[in-house]
């Protein structure tokens, strides 16, 4: 839990990273950088167990890493623009949108009770996004986009977790995500689209782009671990600890502090995710103690 909690606090210091450099570097080079950063980082230990790759599962891997890409894609280009406080309390409907998945492509059973949640969770998201619909228009939904396709990207890791090594899965979902953005940067280059203009950083931003790649290699790491040693529906909760640490970063570096109505908002979000996360947990606890 204590690996859990500071893995939390860490990881919005990537967004914050991003929403600084955003303003000088385009969103398309800041998620390569991202991505180059924990491919090469990880390459290393991947190696090592090559000889457990299974081959069966490279198009899952390379689905994880285009997946993972645009989902970091979609949140810098929202952080961009959306205080980031606001911008991860509305990504914040991505486990209530894994539930609601869980059920069509898994197979899984949710009751009322959940699905009840999960629809006062989704009011608490579009709380948080009229006021700021009105402010920054259609850039209000890219949390909520980048939310649905990072519950695909867990869809698909909940499928291969259980016969697939953690660092050999990150190192797969770095490389392939690496590659969609070269693609990206070269159409982009081709083609003059703005977001995807490769441009060379000065010595300030490529260290906040290398800064970038460590926070996010060493906390999603550390996220790994956590859950090695520790059950989901117990972990899962403190996820809700980025916005604590996301409203100080934004405070601190951009003068951005949420408003009554985000706050509403976002108690709203926590208590669904938390009530779903018990309710797992109880019908888990109940079908173990069945068999």
């Amino acid at each position: 839990m204590l690996i859990m909690i500071a893995a939390m606090l860490l990881l919005p210091a990537i967004d914050a990273l991003a929403k600084v450099l955003a303003a000088t570097v385009p969103v398309g080079l800041i998620v390569w950088s991202r991505f180059a950063f924990q491919s090469l980082s990880l390459a290393p230990s991947a190696l090592k167990r090559r000889e457990d790759w299974q081959v069966v599962f490279w198009p899952i891997h390379a689905a994880r890493g285009c997946l993972l890409a645009v989902t970091t894609l979609l949140f810098f280009a929202a952080v961009r623009v959306l205080p980031l406080a606001d911008a991860i309390s509305i990504f914040f409907v991505e486990p209530l949108i894994l539930t609601l998945l869980s059920v069509v492509l898994l197979g899984e059973t949710v009751g009322w009770r959940r699905l009840s949640a999960i629809g006062i969770g989704f009011i608490g998201a579009l709380i948080i996004v009229r006021p700021s619909y009105a402010v920054f228009g259609i850039s209000a939904l890219l949390p909520l986009a980048a939310a649905l396709c990072f519950a695909l990207y867990l869809i698909l890791t909940r499928h291969i977790a259980p016969r697939e090594d953690p660092i050999t899965m990150q190192f797969w979902a770095g490389l392939f995500g690496c590659i969609v953005m070269s693609t990206s940067l070269v159409v982009g280059a081709i083609f003059d689209f703005p977001i995807f203009q490769p441009v060379w950083p000065n010595l300030r931003e490529l260290l906040m782009l290398l800064g970038i790649g460590v926070v996010a290699t060493v906390g999603h790491m550390m996220v790994v671990h956590a859950f090695r040693r520790a059950e989901a529906a117990i972990l899962a909760p403190f996820q809700y600890l980025e916005i604590i640490s996301a409203t100080i970063f934004g405070f601190v570096l951009f003068g951005d502090f949420p408003d009554l109505t985000t706050w509403c908002g976002v108690a709203i979000i926590i208590s669904s995710g938390i009530y779903v996360f018990h309710r797992e947990r109880t019908l888990a606890r109940k079908q173990a103690s069945v068999s």
